[in-house]
C-alpha cells in the first residue's frame, strides 16, 4: 500500500489518481471512475469529485493508495 501525504483538508479522487500515478490522465480518470472501476475505502465510487480526507483509502487495478 502506497501512502499519499496531503497538507490540504481533503483531494478530490480524480485529483488523487493522477497524482498518486494511478492513471495517465484527468480523462482516463473520469472514464475509469464513470465505469466503476475505482474503489474508496472498499466500496465503487463513481463520484469524481468525491472529497477524500486523510484516512481513506483508494484502490484501482490492484493497486491500494491511502491517504495520510
Amino acid at each position: 500500500m502506497t501512502e499519499i501525504k496531503i497538507d490540504t483538508e481533503f483531494i478530490k479522487l480524480d485529483a488523487l489518481l493522477k497524482f498518486a500515478n494511478l492513471v495517465a490522465s484527468g480523462g482516463e480518470a473520469k472514464i475509469r471512475i464513470a465505469e466503476g472501476e475505482v474503489q474508496v475505502n472498499g466500496e465503487t465510487c463513481t463520484q469524481r469529485g468525491k472529497k477524500l480526507r486523510p484516512g481513506d483509502t483508494v484502490t484501482l487495478d490492484g493497486e491500494t493508495v491511502s491517504i495520510v
